[in-house]
């Protein structure tokens, strides 16, 4: 999932205390995993908001919330369209795809993001999530009997861990696990040591985000008479 942190309270009133009427859009799907967007955070930034802008005078601005089940997805956008119009800001508390996707529809409405997005991750422990996916568009976890060096080696090395490895933790962060020594003792359990024996190939980086913003297309699902909502 996308893992996202909510901005400051003096970040978000910073970004917003110049207009009337502000309505904090939540979302039902990643950010309300990890306890950032969802419905129950979006009224509690909102309870917050509406006392700091108190606090600097601005009592009277009317601030809002409501929540939908996806802000990447224009068919849940449709639910918030008849609302948007009685706004002069949108304060989105999705995700950095979902902020976009409310800016792209409500193009005369700023929209502003409350949160951070952070990293594809999973929930690791209660109130603990971590990085695993790096999203480079050509994965290649099966010759790494499931784990990432890209996304989990500081070093994104492909053959084996650097020397500065000690006790299976990385030099960068002895808090971090080193994904070398996780492939070892993964790859030691299953009993395939000895593919590691062989040079791997150099990553094909063509597909990750430094070749620009990137599209999928699947012509097997496309409606191509659907155009973009106004």
């Amino acid at each position: 999932m996308i893992v996202a942190d909510r901005k400051s309270i003096p970040e978000i009133r910073d970004m917003i205390k110049d207009y009337d009427r502000v309505l904090l859009v939540g979302c039902g799907t990643c950010v309300t995993v990890c306890l950032a967007g969802g419905e129950r955070e979006t009224g509690i930034l909102g309870s917050a908001l509406r006392m700091s802008m108190r606090l600097i005078g601005r009592g009277d601005m009317v601030i809002d919330e409501c929540t939908i089940e996806r802000q990447c997805d224009d068919a849940f956008i449709d639910l918030l369209a008849p609302r948007v119009a009685d706004y002069d800001a949108i304060c989105s508390l999705g995700c950095g795809a979902g902020v976009q996707m409310l800016a792209e529809r409500f193009t005369k409405t700023p929209v502003f993001p409350a949160l951070n997005t952070q990293f594809i991750g999973i929930l690791q422990s209660q109130g603990v999530w971590t990085e695993k996916c790096a999203a480079c568009g050509a994965c290649r976890l099966g010759e790494f009997v499931g784990i990432c060096p890209i996304g989990r080696c500081a070093k994104r090395l492909f053959n084996g861990p650097c020397g500065g490895s000690k006790d299976g933790k990385c030099e960068i962060d002895p808090s971090i696990e080193c994904a070398w020594q996780l492939i070892y003792d993964r790859a030691k359990e299953l009993g395939v040591l000895e593919k590691f024996e062989e040079i791997a190939e150099p990553h094909d980086w063509s597909t990750a985000l430094d070749g620009g913003p990137r599209k999928m297309v699947r012509e097997d699902q496309r409606i191509d008479d659907l155009k973009a909502k106004d």
